[in-house]
């Protein structure tokens, strides 16, 4: 195995593929597929994850089935002065579920879950109150074809 230079090899790669389909698989499984030992398995997992190319391993939700039918990417153009203040409000919102500085058009980029187009609405009307806010710029979520 190459970590090093963020280099992987082939088992590497192939490991990382199968965690992100299945953070729960077994390393006796992945040994089982890749024709390794467990132990193998485990040492390159502990250099993935010390390396901090694994950062942490998680779950995938389906915002729909909790009951929130309404998701947007959110832009928010905001006073630079007023950028961390912002950001430290919109990180302790239960509705914000990523959120982001940005180089782009907007300074602060933020998917956000709402149970319905109102709950939508009425957040975006607070977040365009926010002191520092200039503009913010919804974009609802009608479809996602991918997701990785």
């Amino acid at each position: 195995m190459s970590i090093q230079n963020n280099t992987l090899d082939n088992r590497d790669k192939q490991i990382i593929e199968m965690l992100k389909k299945n953070a729960r698989i077994s390393y006796t499984e992945i040994a089982r597929r890749l024709g390794l030992s467990d132990v193998a398995v485990l040492k390159r997992v502990r250099k993935l994850e010390q390396a901090g190319i694994i950062k942490k391993y998680t779950i995938v939700l389906d915002p729909k089935k909790l009951g929130y039918n309404t998701i947007s990417i959110t832009g928010l153009d905001v006073e630079p002065e007023n950028l961390f203040k912002v950001l430290k409000y919109l990180k302790e919102k239960e509705y914000v579920k990523y959120l982001a500085i940005t180089s782009g058009d907007h300074s602060i980029i933020a998917i956000i879950w709402a149970k319905n187009s109102t709950e939508m609405a009425h957040i975006h009307d607070m977040l365009a109150k926010l002191s520092g806010v200039k503009r913010v710029c919804p974009a609802i979520v009608l479809d996602v074809l991918k997701e990785d």
